[in-house]
């Protein structure tokens, strides 16, 4: 035999320890590694790791196969490696159905199991016997099998086995919003068996959908039915999460070591270097000790604190584990390869030493890595009182195997037997380069030749459809079609994809089948679905956000993205091209838009430099003829060739008004007149914005009657003065036609509804009319019930103004339903009043009157696209969302919905089902409110993806709050009442509803900038109210700071555009308002939660509105976990009043610098923070009566008294004037907080210690 070279011989010595200890426990028959010698169950993930020293070392003796007997090794050792990975494959594929029902449900029961039997491969435990659901384990396979793949193993034998992959790629498709359990098979911490968001699951999905993208299973030899295919969204949306978590892991978790298997090797999942250091230098300042580090704080593992005889512990418990957590050297073997891959070598040597130090020696003399090191009972009060003092004793198994295949692997890289390059073929740990500027390819099509010219005469050249043939071009949903084909398998059961949504990374392809070319115009530009496209502006400033979204997103996929957009008919404006339109296309032509790189030009010289994907899985591959195309695709294509999209409404076109009695007309009309406006909920009370119940008693919270309440007991108004309010106001408005009579308007708050069932009329099909909502009875609308049906008909067909037209519809649907037949003739065909609603929203939508576009759409129940996905983008970013209107009627979103159950869930209220039980609703009927509801969800989606530094210190989303402080924000800058600034928000276009929005979220300053208040009032307009339509623009004046205007439509032409300073009176309002904001956005400082915390480790609780936030919250949790915050979120959002929530707030934190300062050791018993608050409004007051402040005209001129505080109207019985000073300063409200503060302190402290006074 030839003498070896060094390399060889130190080789050879891996090759025995790895067989040694990992090869000779492999199952012969099904290739898998049982847990221990006495267990057989084979768990994926330990599995995986395991095997990768093997595979590592066969790459190492590839290298240097100067014999045969190495080439053998080699073989060998690959062999291994394909027959664990086909082990681990044939005990899935036993589970098929597992997959195909968990596409639909992704409930926990439905999940592929987690371990399996070693020995036949078969399940070990039932369903609900473990916490299966552990998308990181499936995640590591298939990024463990495309890394394998593209080195050169064969682990895929057939199509059947391609088709299964595929599927296994939808399984972890929506990772992003899938609670699981985890790498650690917890959930939870507590260890009751509930499933959490993990940043470690979906940092692993992440890392496979994007490895195995566009991978071909068979390698060199396969052909493109053996391709995988993945939407590169999909894997965008786990980064987008991963993103926002980091370094949190979980709900329960604020950090986890498990992290740095997705910062670095195997997953390299995360492309922000900063980011990345950030999580490693959590886990080393916080988890990292003598042996290793902690898995998670309060980790209750093999502590010796742990009762063995449960799994689960009790929240209070957790504080036990404190400081004498586990330490696992398994994470060292992580910090090692993380800094090979870095080429860091101090860093590698020094943990290596740590490692070595912590190894054990078997009888060979091999060094081992033990599982875990925990603290002796006995010293376990020593450890914790000084961490870090205590020897620590071995635990668990010896060697654990998947810390010793890590540990194998670092020292090959560290002896050059191995290149990071070659563990690492599919150069994952590329992704945290910086790359070149990405591209932008933008096309712009013209539906006919028409437009073309019209886009001609600004210069902007487009092709129509027809000529960029051969290429076609279809909407999103056809591609959302197809792509349901993939992965469809009949033998296996396998339906193919589940999920119809395609977001913009994967329209911005360009798609071959056979010799075919598709185009695909993005989804939030599909007109047929939604109201919101309708708004030139709204489209100009989504298609910007578009395109940044792509100069960021854009990785990992060869070729630029191209955007395809189609003008058609719909945006026309009145025959014009909207100028919104016209200055973003200018813009194109620069080649910079926003910062990104774009270049506009045709479809077919973009051919060559787009990413062009291949949708070969659309052959008839099961029939045998993979290259014909599918005959169902082939008919589906034929029949959704770009058909013209203009849609005629002809139902309300109006006949010519006979010789009726005019008078009687007016009448009736005066009769519905307002039947929409009194569905609406918005309210704006100047005093209390909407937050009622300030003076009610301790107990149940009673909302002020506002302006659309009913009383429950009479159906009519609650008070005579109201009532004589509302009359006169309606007198005013209606010229002296009273519209109390009519009960058509739907109130929102706890009214008792009769069901009227519908008068039967000749003309109904007895299916037809479904049951009509139900609406509040009141005396005189029986009599418009039955003989005015006729004459509304007539009345709606004599009107012109569509506003009329929606009252009158209103007040048919709440009396018969949609489904009512009207009795009317459109071609022979009978029309109901839905159709009719259908007509009025198209010709809405063409006229740009919003407040009934959005009106008649919640009455058809239009969606609003992509609704669940915005809820679950605002979710899984770690936000609550709250919808309906405070106080009482909010309903809280914990966790994603399905689509019609948020619109439910947003809409119907008080719907009566047959059990006569009563299903609260967030809007009751009113529909305008509700679609405001869905339409500000999704922008607040667009902003926490685009813009998630306007989210900072935000926890719950409270829209319908938000709303209302909208609303109050039109009321201050247009001087209105709270009903008219209501009117005026609701027809705001979607694109200023969006700009106004943003305004509020990120604290701009607004004015209104209205010279002699011209309003100029269309004929389409309301003539009883002038609802001009507002613009909100930013002014650049730079003498003012950044402020913004809203100009009234109209006042641009007349050029007076007038941009006097703040006057006194408005800067007056200013700390109020900005308190308001604050409060009704739920912001708080930051670090106030950990703060927060540290306060209730120092005294017995903290009380605010009578909730108690017990002290025991700090054993159950951690300070920096989410769980903590959201607890303290509850709390504070119990207090009815933004401005005065804002109070409290600056009052806890009053509290924190006390307890970081260390003023005292112990703040003693509960404390009732609003205490502070008004003892602060005491000393407020007494100061403004001594220097005879602004508060003297209000609260502080008469002598204190219950009475006294309602003079200014401040909320919670503060003064009006505190909650508009500023924070600092002598008269500032932490001045009057903090003295407050020390006056509490100063009624606990023992009364003989000596006070130390010092104001820093």
């Amino acid at each position: 035999m030839r003498t070896r070279s060094n390399s060889g011989v130190r080789l050879d010595y891996y090759q025995r320890v790895v067989h040694k200890l990992i090869l000779d426990h492999q199952q012969p028959v099904t290739g898998l590694f049982p847990a221990s010698p006495h267990n057989d169950h084979a768990w994926i993930r330990d599995n995986l790791y395991c095997i990768l020293a093997v595979w590592g070392l066969s790459m190492a003796f590839k290298k240097i196969a100067d014999q045969d007997e190495d080439r053998a090794k080699t073989y060998e050792l690959e062999q291994s490696c394909v027959k664990l990975m086909r082990g681990l494959l044939m005990a899935m594929m036993q589970q098929k159905e597992k997959v195909e029902k968990f596409k639909s449900t992704q409930h926990p029961l439905d999940a592929l199991h987690a371990k399996y039997s070693s020995a036949t491969g078969r399940t070990v435990v039932k369903d609900d016997e473990w916490g299966h659901l552990q998308i990181d384990s499936i995640s590591l396979y298939l990024l463990i099998l495309a890394q394998m793949t593209a080195s050169g193993l064969q682990i895929v034998f057939s199509l059947d086995e391609v088709a299964f992959i595929q599927n296994l790629i939808f399984y972890i498709e929506s990772a992003y919003c899938t609670p699981d359990y985890g790498i650690w098979e917890r959930g939870d911490k507590t260890n009751h068996g509930l499933p959490e968001l993990n940043a470690s699951s979906i940092g692993m999905a992440k890392a496979a959908l994007e490895a195995m993208n566009e991978l071909d299973l068979f390698g060199a030899r396969g052909g493109p039915s053996s391709v995988i295919h993945v939407l590169a969204d999909e894997a965008q949306k786990c980064q987008a999460v991963l993103q926002s978590m980091l370094p949190r892991e979980s709900n329960s978790k604020e950090l986890d070591s498990g992290l740095l298997s997705i910062i670095s090797y195997p997953a390299f999942a995360v492309d922000d270097p900063q980011l990345i250091a950030k999580t490693r230098d959590a886990i080393v300042i916080k988890l990292q000790g003598k042996y290793g580090c902690k898995r998670f704080l309060r980790d209750g593992h093999k502590n010796p604190r742990e009762d063995p005889n449960r799994l689960y512990y009790e929240p209070w418990e957790l504080r036990m584990f404190e400081n004498i957590e586990c330490e696992w050297p398994l994470f060292f073997c992580y910090l090692i390869l993380d800094y090979c891959f870095q080429g860091d070598k101090a860093n590698v040597s020094d943990y290596t030493q740590r490692l070595e130090k912590i190894m054990l020696r078997n009888d060979d003399g091999i060094k081992l890595v033990p599982e875990l090191y925990a603290v002796p009972a006995d010293k376990a009060d020593l450890e914790q009182h000084e961490p870090g003092s205590q020897d620590r004793i071995p635990l668990g198994r010896c060697p654990f195997i998947w810390a010793q295949s890590l540990y194998i692997l670092g020292k090959l890289l560290q002896e050059g037997f191995l290149a990071v390059g070659e563990l690492d073929p599919l150069n994952r740990r590329l992704c945290s380069e910086k790359k070149p500027d990405v591209v932008v390819q933008i096309v712009i099509l013209a539906e006919d030749n028409e437009i073309r010219d019209k886009l001609l005469e600004y210069d902007l050249h487009a092709q129509t459809i027809a000529e960029v043939a051969p290429i076609e071009v279809q909407p999103a949903r056809v591609l959302s079609y197809l792509y349901t084909y993939l992965g469809r398998n009949k033998k296996l059961g396998l339906s193919g994809r589940k999920s119809r949504d395609v977001g913009i990374l994967s329209t911005s392809k360009l798609y071959s089948l056979n010799d075919r070319i598709f185009a695909f115009t993005p989804q939030n530009f599909d007109y047929e679905e939604y109201y919101m496209s309708r708004d030139p502006a709204l489209l100009a400033s989504t298609f910007m956000a578009n395109v940044a979204f792509l100069g960021m997103s854009w990785k990992q996929m060869l070729g630029r993205p191209t955007i395809t957009l189609l003008a058609t008919q719909y945006l026309l404006d009145q025959g014009r091209i909207p100028m919104a339109m016209i200055t973003t296309m200018k813009k194109l032509k620069s080649g910079y838009i926003n910062g990104t790189r774009v270049t506009l030009g045709n479809l077919g010289d973009f051919l060559s430099t787009s990413a062009i994907t291949n949708l070969s899985f659309l052959g008839s591959q099961e029939d045998g003829y993979p290259d014909k195309l599918n005959p169902r695709v082939q008919s589906y294509l034929e029949e959704h060739l770009l058909k013209s999209l203009s849609s005629k409404a002809s139902c309300l076109a109006r006949p010519a008004a006979g010789g009726g009695d005019r008078a009687r007309a007016l009448r009736r009309r005066m009769s519905v007149r307002g039947a929409i406006r009194k569905t609406r909920s918005i309210n704006v009370d100047s005093e209390t914005l909407g937050m009622e119940g300030e003076y009610a008693g301790p107990g149940k919270l009673e909302r002020k009657p506002s302006w659309l309440e009913v009383d429950r007991a009479s159906g009519r108004s609650p008070s005579p003065e109201d009532a004589r309010k509302k009359f006169l106001a309606n007198e005013v408005v209606y010229g002296g036609t009273s519209t109390t009579s009519l009960g058509a308007g739907t109130p929102t708050i706890e009214v008792t509804r009769e069901q009227t069932p519908s008068p039967p009329k000749e003309g109904n099909s007895p299916g037809a009319a479904k049951a009509p909502r139900a609406r509040v009875a009141s005396e005189s609308a029986s009599v418009y019930a039955e003989q005015e049906t006729d004459e509304l008909l007539a009345a709606l067909r004599e009107t012109e103004s569509l506003d009329e037209q929606g009252d009158i519809l209103q007040y048919l649907v709440d009396a018969h339903g949609l489904d009512f037949n009207t009795g009317m003739l459109d071609n022979g065909r009978a029309v109901t009043v839905r159709e009719l609603l259908k007509a009025l929203y198209e010709k809405a939508c063409a006229q740009k009157l919003w407040g009934l576009v959005r009106h008649t759409a919640g009455m058809l129940g239009k969606r609003v696209e992509d609704l669940a996905k915005a809820v679950t983008d605002l979710l899984v970013r770690q936000k609550q969302i709250t919808v309906g209107m405070p106080p009482s009627n909010e309903h809280t979103i914990t966790a994603p919905l399905p689509e019609n159950e948020l619109r439910q869930l947003i809409h119907l209220s008080l719907r009566r089902d047959k059990h006569g039980n009563e299903n609260k609703k967030a809007y009751g009927d009113d529909e305008s409110t509700a679609m405001l509801t869905q339409e500000l969800l999704v922008y607040l989606a667009m902003f926490i993806r685009t813009e998630p530094q306007l989210f900072l210190e935000m926890l719950r989303l409270r829209v319908g709050l938000i709303i209302q402080v909208m609303a109050t924000e039109l009321s201050r800058t247009l001087s209105c009442d709270g009903e008219e600034a209501s009117e005026h928000l609701l027809n705001l276009s979607p694109f200023e509803m969006k700009n106004l929005l943003y305004h509020i979220l990120s604290g701009k300053e607004f004015a209104i900038n209205s010279a002699n208040s011209l309003c100029i009032v269309k004929e389409k307009l309301d003539k009883s109210k002038g609802r001009g339509n507002f613009s909100i623009v930013s002014n650049k004046s730079t003498r003012y700071g950044k402020k913004s205007q809203i100009m009234l439509e109209g006042q641009s032409l007349q050029g007076n555009i007038d941009t006097a300073p703040l006057g006194e009176a408005d800067r007056q309002g200013q700390w109020l308002r900005r308190r308001r904001l604050d409060g009704a956005l739920n912001r708080v400082p930051r670090d106030f939660y950990p703060r927060v915390w540290a306060v209730l480790e120092k005294c017995q609780g903290l009380i605010i509105q009578g909730k108690i936030l017990q002290p025991n919250l700090t054993q159950e949790m951690t300070s920096g976990e989410l769980k903590f915050a959201l607890a303290v979120e509850t709390v504070l959002n119990s207090i009815p009043q933004p401005e005065y929530r804002q109070l409290v707030v600056e009052a806890l934190m009053v509290l924190t610098l006390v307890v970081e300062c260390k003023a005292v050791g112990h703040l003693g018993g509960a404390i009732t923070v609003e205490h502070l608050v008004h003892k602060a409004n005491q000393l407020f007051l007494d100061e403004q009566r001594r220097v005879g402040g602004d508060a003297t005209l209000c609260c502080a001129k008469a002598e204190a008294g219950a009475g006294a505080a309602l003079l200014c109207g401040g909320a919670a019985g503060v003064c009006q004037h505190l909650y508009d000073s500023a924070p600092s300063g002598s008269f500032g409200t932490m001045t009057h907080l903090a003295r407050a503060a020390a006056a509490l302190l100063l009624e606990r402290l023992p009364h003989d210690a000596p006070l130390e006074c010092a104001i820093t």
